[in-house]
């Protein structure tokens, strides 16, 4: 049931300010910002060879991988990159936004019509502004839309219990087979688990809920066992299909995969959790001392025995339904992602919009009763809003030169310098810029000092997309070598060697085989009589030790640290001993310098 508030949106009015912030915060700079790490452009070329060649059930790129994923994600960018012309960052990234902005509204109604519009309200920036779920919706990654499917499923299966479990909830059926067409089992497996575990602590029927959980995961896993039969079906497929299904699905959860994937202890989640809600982390650190430490002295471990933990779950049995069951999201899926050796901080995705309304009770009571935290905590963000365009304005006039730079990184370091000189600043830029400190005049008003801190949260992660990071980031990204590559080599396929556990995993040329049209493919799997060898620069000795009937020099070295690789990549000619080689002519036109003439 709705709670008494004074606060002065409606229902509606409030859905309609979620929608806003979620939409203007989220859409308008998606594809300012290039492919700099390997795992945008390893999803986005999967789109791309679907485009290509028509194959929507288990496409191949890089001239020999098919997806470690199911397709729902790769179709989705697909469908908006078909209707727009061509995969690119912005079609590639669209659907992480549309599914936080979708789940966004789906929590906001889901706790504003049973613990009040504010609270709903402040959850939902809350979700939408701490840094892990900000940039997974801004990423071309499977996780926020795998995300938005478990937790609407999560929401749908609470209003079963509301209906004491009568009928079969559909809406969590379509949530499931959504997840499980995203990333696998894991997205039925897991929403079933959190709704058992919640229906015995009510005192439910555990036989009846066994059954009906259980047909609801099978009805959820039809349309993935549907595409299994499909991918097993297609030339790429068959037992190489479900070594790979086996190895992603049983093998990564149990530890045992081929290759080490994110292996990391336990405690890591606790620290990607921290470090994933900031910035409000920082003022939860701060208000620590408001825990009720005197109701923790007296304790015995005899308090922990079977009557200690009767007395423990009859009080949670008295909890608030929708607190005790936003409780069980939380603790289940959190112990779940622990077991596996496995982990990475966007596995947690799920829990943010359960512990982001923890966090938005905490907030109002400080807002209520200890102010004082929340006035120090903006200022801690004010500081950093002014701090921001003033840096900007001290590189911009070039106060700060390269020479502060030292170390292995410092060529890297003077080129994000550089970007930033370069990036031509105009009238909306320098909005951008000022709306985090427009948002420190709210914090002069005590009525409005809560939605003055989030507002500027809200408006420092704008500004960041706007204007601080596209420049940075366009650095790494190996786009520019892509282009230099092409014009060497317009057309055909470029052959890839990796000397570092090239066994196991021989594709890491992702964003360059990305810009390049999906056109690099691994050298030992066709092994032609010549061609164009993109390596890292010391590959050289390695690759003729391990095909000594070749010979190879270098023609293009990009200088330029690799996203992928974090090393330089270069291109190299080789071709078969006896083989006749390219003219001195033929091989002046792979001539960095000529690329150069061009390019100018």
């Amino acid at each position: 049931m709705n709670t008494p508030s004074s606060f002065p949106l409606s229902e509606r009015q409030a859905l309609l300010l979620v929608a806003f912030l979620s939409v203007f915060l989220l859409f308008p700079f998606l594809g300012d910002t290039l492919f700099n790490t390997r795992g945008e452009p390893r999803e986005a070329v999967v789109a791309l060879s679907m485009l290509r060649d028509g194959n929507w059930v288990l496409p191949v790129n890089n001239g020999i991988d098919i997806a470690y994923k199911p397709p729902l994600f790769h179709w989705c960018i697909a469908a908006l990159s078909a209707l727009a012309g061509g995969v690119t960052e912005y079609t590639s990234r669209a659907p992480s936004a549309i599914a936080l902005t979708v789940m966004l509204l789906s929590g906001f109604l889901f706790y504003a019509r049973r613990r009040g519009v504010e609270a709903a309200f402040v959850a939902a920036l809350v979700t939408l502004t701490c840094f892990e779920v900000h940039r997974a919706g801004v990423n071309c990654r499977v996780d926020m839309l795998l995300t938005a499917f478990m937790v609407m499923a999560l929401y749908a299966f609470y209003r079963w219990t509301e209906r004491d479990l009568r009928g079969l909830p559909w809406l969590a059926v379509g949530c499931l087979g959504g997840a499980a067409l995203v990333k696998g089992p894991v997205g039925v497996v897991l929403p079933c688990m959190v709704c058992g575990v919640y229906v015995l602590l009510r005192g439910g029927s555990p036989v009846r809920a066994f059954w009906k959980l259980f047909l609801t995961g099978v009805l959820g896993l039809v349309p993935l066992l549907l595409w299994y039969w499909a991918a097993y079906r297609e030339p790429a497929g068959g037992q190489r299909f479900l070594e790979l299904i086996y190895e992603e699905n049983v093998l990564r959860f149990t530890g045992q995969m081929s290759y080490e994937s994110h292996v990391n202890p336990w405690y890591y989640n606790v620290m990607t959790l921290v470090t994933g809600f900031l910035p409000y982390s920082l003022l939860l650190l701060a208000a620590l001392p408001l825990l009720p430490v005197r109701r923790l002295r007296g304790v015995r471990l005899s308090a922990f025995g079977k009557e200690g933990f009767g007395r423990f779950a009859v009080r949670l049995r008295g909890m608030d339904p929708v607190r005790l069951y936003t409780l069980v999201c939380i603790v289940v899926m959190f112990v779940f992602y622990c077991i596996p050796k496995s982990k990475r901080s966007v596995y947690l995705l799920p829990l943010y919009p359960f512990i982001a309304y923890y966090v938005a009770e905490f907030l109002l009571y400080l807002n209520r009763r200890r102010p004082v935290f929340l006035r120090v905590w903006g200022g801690v963000l004010a500081v950093l809003a002014v701090a921001l365009p003033v840096a900007l304005v001290a590189v911009k006039n070039e106060w700060v030169t390269a020479d502060i730079f030292s170390g292995r990184h410092a060529a890297e370091n003077a080129a994000f310098l550089v970007a930033l000189i370069s990036e031509p600043i105009g009238v909306a830029q320098i909005l951008y810029m000022l709306l985090p400190v427009w948002c420190i005049l709210l914090l002069a008003y005590g009525r409005t000092l809560l939605y003055g801190c989030i507002g500027m949260v809200w408006s420092l992660f704008l500004s960041l997309d706007a204007v601080y990071q596209p420049p940075v980031l366009n650095v790494k990204s190996d786009k520019s070598v892509a282009r230099c590559v092409a014009m060497i080599v317009p057309d055909g396929r470029i052959y890839s060697y990796r000397v570092e556990n090239y066994d196991a995993n021989r594709l890491h040329p992702f964003t360059v085989n990305f810009y390049l049209g999906d056109r690099v493919v691994p050298f030992d799997s066709f092994r032609p009589e010549s061609g164009m060898l993109l390596a890292d620069r010391y590959a050289l000795p390695s690759f003729l030790a391990a095909w000594p009937d070749y010979e190879a020099e270098m023609v293009y070295d990009s200088y330029h640290r690799s996203c992928d690789e974090k090393s330089v990549l270069c291109l190299f000619r080789f071709w078969k001993k006896g083989a006749a080689a390219e003219t001195d002519s033929e091989a002046e036109e792979y001539n960095l310098l000529s690329i150069h003439r061009k390019r100018r």
